[in-house]
């Protein structure tokens, strides 16, 4: 018989500090960069967990955080597990309406703040309904002022908190430890719960070799936000690892990213192509920095361009390797890796497969279903819908029976991904099953951003369709139908203006088109490859 031992988030906090104390956390705050290492972190850590409990914090309470990539959050990320409690990671991009939703969906009992967030909590916080306290994360020495109520700060309350505390050791593994909510491609963000045996499984599966291979020689620099599914998990599986951990803060633009590289000596950086994509004319202006360090660079959020993955590597000796995955996957699920015998493949073949998403990680089951419930044939011809299982895919969302149901069928999670699949398994994402735009990473409902623009009084009918971008890689293009009235009377960025309190500011398109009408399908649905094609040299 084998021990029935929990797979806990304590157990990753545990190895952290016994066996990896001295190893560094370097992290970027706006006041001044913090350096530690994991052992003065387990006891800011423990600090956290007592402020917590003093707080009212109880097993299965909800906290949330509002934050960038910094030590605060890290913190964060274990005391509140390892109490036993949620964390709830609120993306600072959403715009206000589905902030109000999700913080009062999620039931936040507390709300922790980074400093130059306020603004935006502030303008929300009346609509609030479940929030005790908010917790502002900076310096001691005084709180900016803030119309919030009531409020403390961050180092003030660590200052008089013990340095130790016993975690729980007999939760459940199947226990809630975290609540992440979807970028809201249609209607309201859904909300997806994490175990403490999910968030454990995938950080662990990250360590393999053909998956991420992160060991405790590696220095993680954490790009993708803290509260954009865990930063892909990237946190969990550094701590478990004990690699060095480079947090950057709010500032992602190549010259702070490239300087923290030379800097920290980071070996790995995960990232959306807009991150490569502007690192890459960054360095060909004639910026130099030694980047030698870097084993690889990972993509994900959206497919990267076959010249860029070419550029880096011939360029500036730089490995790229995809990567692909969903808020219902903890997040990642596939990833680049090359097989041993296809490493002598010829240069355009290599190319071409590196522009892939990859290979299903260790531990997920696939399969790829045609619009009668068929597996498609691993051919890279023929595309399907990508149906995904496993132990760290998503089950049900949160307090969301009816699109549960939706997504959740006989056992599977289907994505709503439209792929193929090679011979060799590699999977490449074809399309998208509805008509979203990803831009710089984060996902831009059409449906939404239509449903807003018409609800200017000039505006007929207005259709969205995605064009590409040099920097965000897709951009919303406005096709816009004005009523006959008001042909003479509106322009475009009188559309631009009536947005500016609408939508968060990344939706609002970069062009507005005035067409004379929008095609139809046979059924009187807006024909957007009919658009595309009309405006696909449009920039």
């Amino acid at each position: 018989m084998i021990m029935n031992h929990p797979l806990l988030i304590k157990t990753i906090l545990d190895r952290a500090c016994r066996l990896f104390p001295k190893k560094e956390i370097y992290s970027r705050c706006l006041e001044k960069d913090y350096e530690y290492n994991y052992g003065a972190f387990y006891k800011r850590v423990c600090r956290l967990a007592n402020v917590l409990q003093k707080l009212g914090v109880k097993q299965g309470d909800v906290v949330g955080t509002f934050a960038w990539n910094t030590h605060r959050h890290m913190e964060l990320y274990f005391a509140v597990t390892c109490l036993g409690a949620v964390l709830h990671t609120v993306n600072v991009r959403l715009f206000t309406d589905q902030l109000t939703y999700i913080i009062n969906h999620a039931e936040d009992k507390l709300l922790f703040i980074d400093r130059d967030l306020l603004p935006i909590v502030e303008e929300v916080a009346e609509n609030l309904e479940t929030v005790q306290n908010y917790i502002i994360m900076t310096e001691p020495e005084e709180l900016p002022e803030t119309s919030l109520d009531p409020v403390l700060n961050y180092e003030k309350l660590l200052e008089n908190a013990p340095d130790d505390f016993i975690f729980p050791d007999d939760l459940d593994e199947n226990t809630t430890a975290a609540l992440c909510y979807t970028s809201a491609t249609t209607g309201l963000p859904k909300g997806v719960r994490y175990t403490h045996r999910a968030i454990y499984l995938h950080a662990l599966t990250l360590s393999t070799p053909d998956a991420i291979g992160i060991s405790e020689k590696d220095a993680v620099l954490a790009v993708v936000p803290m509260f954009h599914v865990f930063s892909w998990g990237f946190p969990f599986a550094a701590a478990l690892m004990g690699s060095k951990l480079i947090l950057p803060g709010n500032d992602l633009s190549p010259p702070a990213l490239c300087g923290l590289i030379e800097q920290e000596r980071a070996t790995l950086v995960a990232g959306v192509p807009t991150i490569w994509n502007n690192i890459y004319r960054h360095l060909e202006s004639g910026a130099e920095y030694d980047l030698s360090s870097l084993r690889y660079i990972l993509n994900g959020g959206a497919a990267i361009s076959r010249f860029l993955v070419e550029a880096f590597e011939k360029k500036y000796g730089i490995t790229v390797r995809g990567t692909f995955g969903m808020t219902e996957a903890t997040p990642v699920a596939i990833t680049c890796p090359i097989k041993s015998y296809l490493e002598g493949l010829p240069e355009d073949e290599k190319f071409n497969l590196k522009t892939k998403q990859g290979m299903l990680l260790p531990g997920l089951e696939m399969k790829v279903i045609d619009d009668d419930g068929n597996e498609i044939k691993w051919d890279d011809r023929e595309m399907g819908e990508l149906l995904l299982r496993g132990p760290w895919i998503a089950s049900e969302y949160y307090k969301d029976p009816e699109r549960s149901a939706e997504t959740f069928k006989n056992g599977w999670y289907h994505s709503g991904d439209i792929v193929s699949v090679d011979e060799e398994g590699y999977v490449t994402v074809q399309d998208r099953a509805k008509d979203l735009i990803k831009s710089g990473g984060e996902w831009i409902s059409s449906l939404d951003l239509e449903n807003k623009i018409m609800a200017h009084p000039a505006v007929e009918e207005a259709a969205i369709i995605a064009i590409p971008d040099i920097k965000w890689q897709e951009r919303p293009l406005a096709c816009i139908v004005l009523k006959a009235n008001e042909k003479d009377k509106i322009d475009e960025q009188d559309i631009l203006n009536f947005l500016q309190d609408k939508v968060a500011k990344f939706w609002i398109p970069d062009r507005v088109v005035f067409v004379e009408e929008v095609p139809k399908t046979s059924v009187g649905k807006f024909n957007k490859n009919a658009l595309r094609d009309r405006f696909s040299g449009i920039e």
